[in-house]
C-alpha cells in the first residue's frame, strides 16, 4: 500500500527536515532502485531530478539517508525530505490590517510596519505582507522566478519600516520592475547610526554578497571580486555626539545594503543585531549612560531604519508619483530621547 503524507515532518539536531512525500512499500515489493521507484510513484518527477535529490541527501529509507542506487524492498518507509515545509509553496490569504497610502487599478503604495515579513519564506509562512495582499487582491501578478512574491518589485527587511509599492497586474509589475532595475526610482531612508560621522555627506561603494562566514548576513567585497555592485549616498541630518541621524539615498537596492554599507563605513545602525549595532559602541562607561542606552534599545527594539520616501513613474499614466512616510513612533521617540540627552549632557 502507498501512503503519502504531505504535512509530516522529521526533526534532527542539526536542522529541521520536512517530509514532502512518504511511501510504505508493499510487502511483496521486489528490489528496485529508489530513483526508479520514486519516478513511478511521484507525479512530475524526472529520474534526473530524483538523482539530484539523492545527491543533496534528501532521500531516506527507514529514517536513514540513502543514495540513488539503493534498492527498496518490501515493508520499507521511503521519504523525500527537504529543509522547508510543503506549505512554503502555498500563499494563504489573511485579513491583516495594512496602512495603504494610495491605490488604483495598477499599483498599491503602503506603509509597512516594523516586524512584518514581506513574503513567505523559511520560518515565516503566515502573517506576511504577501498574505495580507492576497486577501485584499485576488489576482496579484506572479513573478516567473518566485511564485511566493506576487506583486512585489522590491522589499524591505522584516524590522525596517516604511513606504513600499506593489503591482496589481502583470503590466504594472513589469514596468515597475524595470524602473527598479534601471535605477530610475527615488528612495531615501532615515537611519540612526553609531558614532559621529566625519563628513556631512558622502558615498559608500562596495560589492555586496552573502558572507562567507555566515550566510544569513551580507558582507562587502572588493570591487570586481564577488557580490553585486552597490552604491549608497548619505548625508547628516542631526548629530547627537555618540550617534548620528542620517539620510541614505539608494542608487542600487541590494539586500541589507544600508545596514552593511554603514557598518563598512564604521557606523553600524543603532540596535542592529545582525551587524553589531545592538551593543554600546560609542560613549562613556558610566552606569547611568549604559542604562540610558538600554532604555533606548527597549524603546526601539530593532535596527533604527525607516524607508522615508519613494518616487516612481506610474506604469500606465506616466505621471511621476512621490510618497513620504512619517517616522514611526519608536524611531521618533528614540530620536527625541537622544535630543534630550544631548541637551542635558552638552
Amino acid at each position: 500500500m502507498i501512503q503519502e503524507h504531505e504535512d509530516d515532518f522529521h526533526h534532527e539536531e542539526e536542522e529541521e527536515l520536512y517530509v514532502h512525500h512518504r511511501f510504505v512499500t508493499d510487502p511483496g515489493q521486489q528490489p528496485l532502485r529508489i530513483d526508479k521507484y520514486l519516478t513511478i510513484h511521484l507525479k512530475n518527477a524526472s529520474r534526473n531530478k530524483i538523482q539530484q535529490a539523492a545527491k543533496a541527501g534528501s532521500l531516506r529509507v527507514n529514517n536513514v539517508e540513502v543514495k540513488q542506487n539503493y534498492r527498496v524492498k518490501g515493508n520499507e518507509v521511503v521519504e523525500v525530505v527537504l529543509t522547508y515545509p510543503p506549505r512554503e509553496r502555498e500563499i494563504i490569504p489573511q485579513d491583516i490590517p495594512l496602512e495603504i497610502l494610495y491605490k488604483d487599478q495598477d499599483v498599491v503604495v503602503l506603509n509597512k510596519e516594523a516586524g512584518m515579513v514581506v513574503h513567505p519564506g523559511y520560518g515565516n509562512y503566515s502573517g506576511t505582507l504577501v498574505n495580507a495582499l492576497s486577501y485584499l487582491f485576488k489576482d496579484l501578478p506572479q513573478p516567473s522566478d518566485n511564485p511566493l512574491r506576487p506583486g512585489l518589485v522590491h522589499r524591505l527587511d522584516k524590522n525596517t519600516s516604511g513606504v513600499m509599492v506593489v503591482a496589481t497586474n502583470d503590466f504594472a509589475m513589469a514596468h515597475l520592475a524595470q524602473q527598479f532595475y534601471v535605477r530610475s526610482t527615488d528612495r531615501t531612508y532615515n537611519a540612526l547610526v553609531w558614532g559621529d560621522l566625519e563628513e556631512e555627506s558622502g558615498t559608500i561603494t562596495g560589492n555586496l554578497g552573502r558572507s562567507l562566514q555566515n550566510r544569513k548576513v551580507m558582507a562587502v567585497f572588493p570591487e570586481g571580486d564577488q557580490g553585486k555592485h552597490a552604491i549608497t549616498h548619505y548625508r547628516v541630518l542631526e548629530r547627537f555626539g555618540y550617534v548620528t541621524l542620517v539620510e541614505c539615498k539608494l542608487e542600487t537596492g541590494r539586500t541589507h545594503q544600508i545596514r552593511i554599507h554603514m557598518k563598512h563605513l564604521g557606523h553600524p545602525l543603532f540596535n542592529d543585531p545582525e551587524y553589531g549595532g545592538d551593543k554600546i559602541l560609542r560613549g562613556t562607561r558610566f552606569t547611568k549612560y549604559q542604562q540610558f542606552i538600554q532604555n533606548c534599545f527597549n524603546l526601539c527594539p530593532r535596527q533604527a531604519l525607516h524607508a522615508k520616501t519613494l518616487g516612481f513613474t506610474h506604469p500606465v499614466t506616466g505621471k511621476k508619483l512621490y510618497f513620504e512616510s512619517p517616522l514611526p513612533a519608536d524611531m521618533e521617540q528614540l530620536i527625541e530621547k537622544w535630543r534630550n540627552y544631548t541637551k542635558s549632557n552638552p
